[in-house]
Formats: structure tokens, C-alpha cells, sequence
């Protein structure tokens, strides 16, 4: 009997002994924390996706309360966060103008031509790895939905062959800006209604020949832009709208003589013929 009880008794003893030695230790080295973190940390969405450029919900909420992130830099959160931090913090929310991520191609199924039939992994990065994808287009949206399986809010669907992103659902985290290996996705002002949805650095004919809606360099757009100064600017064959000086007022995508420039406008009006 003793010997099997004077080893228990051992054990338990070295097993006390090193408790009392690791409780002491962790009160001794513990790291004192700002009570703020945990109060900011507790009002943020904890989509931990990196957005606000820290690591994750708790990273930020260190930098805010350290004064290295602004209190409205949580993308997902949007204004009603940055007025609770704000809160927390005791300074002012700042603007705060919520923006969604866009795909800059239209080149579908119907409009984009293919040079080869794409067998292989259902993902946009893998197939990017053979020429480039099966579009003739080397800059399209290769529509395999490697954006659409990083979403954490449903935002984005496949249709016919291309990523289209629902605005209403979009907290701009960014996860599929990373994800598209064509880097055709860029965040916009929400109240953005004009886009350039075409990022080919081709010229004329040879974009004709693989998008019927890619963008063919004629800036016509440049030259209708009625903003001054000019909202549309013309850089490696494609225009950019600098959307703090666009008016929104759709001129450039009436002209444009291929519908690579997309206008809310435009789309209504499709949609009532």
C-alpha cells in the first residue's frame, strides 16, 4: 500500500508546490492593462479581418486607446462604431463616409472572349497560375469566386462568369481585395454612381477583339467631364475618376462608345426600356 501512496503523495505535493510557484510568478509579471481596451473591444463588430491595417479586433482596439489608430478606422463598424469609440475615448467620431468594394470588369460570359476552356481548380488564383486564366482579357474578372469564398457577409455572387458585389451588403473589409489575383477590385464612396469598370491596358482594337464592353482609350469621357478641375483623368490607357472631384452626373458614361464606364443612371435607364 505504501508504495503506491508515497509516489500519489509526492506528486501532489510537487503539483502544489508548482501551482503556489505559478500563481506567484503571474502575479508578479502580470502586464497592466487599460480598462478602455476591453470597453472598445466590446463595441467592435469582431469581424477580425485586418481591415483598420491591425491585427484583428483586439490589435486595433490597443492602437485606439494608445492614440496609433483613429477611432473611426474600423471599415465594417462604419459610423455608428466610430461614434461608440469616439464615446468611449472621449473625442469626436470625425466623417466618416462608408465605401464599398466594386469589380471593375463587366466582361461576362456574354461579352468577354475565351482562349481556352478552364478545367481545374474552382478558384480564381489557381487558374490565373495558366496564362493568365481562360480569358482572352488578361485583366478581367476570371469569375471563379475566390473574393466571393473570403466574404464574411455575403456580399458577393457569381453571375454569369463575373463577381458582382451587393453594395447594401459590403462593409468594406477588404478581404477580396486581397483575394483577386487580377487586382480589379477597389473600394468607392458608397454615394459613387459612376465607375470606370474596365482596367485593360490595351489600346482600341485589340480590347474590342476580347470585351465587347472593354474600355478602348478614346477618351471621350476626359473630354465631356464638365467638373473643373476635371474629374477624369487618363493614365496607361484607362481613365480614373479622382471621386472627390466626380458630380456624379453620369456624362461620361452616356458617351463612352462601349458601356465601360457603368452610371447608376445608365442602369436605370436600361432597366425602364
Amino acid at each position: 500500500m505504501s508504495i503506491i501512496l508515497y509516489p500519489l503523495l509526492v506528486l501532489g505535493g510537487l503539483g502544489l508546490l508548482f501551482g503556489i510557484i505559478l500563481s506567484l510568478a503571474s502575479k508578479a509579471f502580470a502586464v497592466e492593462t487599460d480598462p478602455k481596451v476591453e470597453e472598445v473591444r466590446s463595441v467592435l463588430p469582431g469581424a477580425n479581418c485586418g481591415a483598420c491595417g491591425y491585427p484583428g479586433c483586439d490589435g486595433f482596439a490597443s492602437s485606439v486607446v494608445e492614440g496609433k489608430a483613429p477611432v473611426n478606422g474600423c471599415a465594417v463598424g462604419g459610423k455608428a462604431v466610430a461614434e461608440k469609440v469616439a464615446k468611449i475615448m472621449g473625442v469626436g467620431a470625425g466623417e466618416t463616409e462608408k465605401k464599398v468594394a466594386v469589380v471593375l470588369c463587366q466582361g461576362n460570359n456574354s461579352k468577354a472572349v475565351k482562349k481556352y476552356k478552364y478545367i481545374g481548380i474552382n478558384d480564381c488564383k489557381a487558374a490565373n497560375i495558366v496564362s493568365g486564366g481562360d480569358k482572352a482579357c488578361q485583366y478581367g474578372c476570371l469569375g471563379l469566386g475566390s473574393c466571393k469564398a473570403v466574404c464574411k457577409f455575403g456580399a458577393i455572387e457569381i453571375v454569369d462568369g463575373i463577381a458582382v458585389i451587393d453594395p447594401e451588403k459590403c462593409t468594406s473589409c477588404g478581404q477580396c481585395i486581397k483575394a483577386c489575383p487580377k487586382g480589379i477590385i477597389q473600394l468607392v464612396p458608397y454615394s459613387q454612381k459612376v465607375a470606370v469598370k474596365c482596367r485593360s491596358l490595351e489600346f482600341g482594337k485589340p480590347v474590342k477583339e476580347k470585351c465587347s464592353t472593354g474600355c478602348i482609350g478614346c477618351q471621350m469621357c476626359v473630354r465631356v467631364c464638365p467638373a473643373e478641375p476635371k474629374a477624369m483623368q487618363f493614365e496607361n490607357n484607362v481613365p480614373h475618376i479622382d471621386y472627390e472631384k466626380c458630380i456624379n452626373c453620369g456624362l461620361c458614361a452616356e458617351k463612352c462608345p462601349t458601356g465601360a464606364i457603368w452610371s447608376i443612371l445608365e442602369k436605370k435607364k436600361v432597366e425602364d426600356k
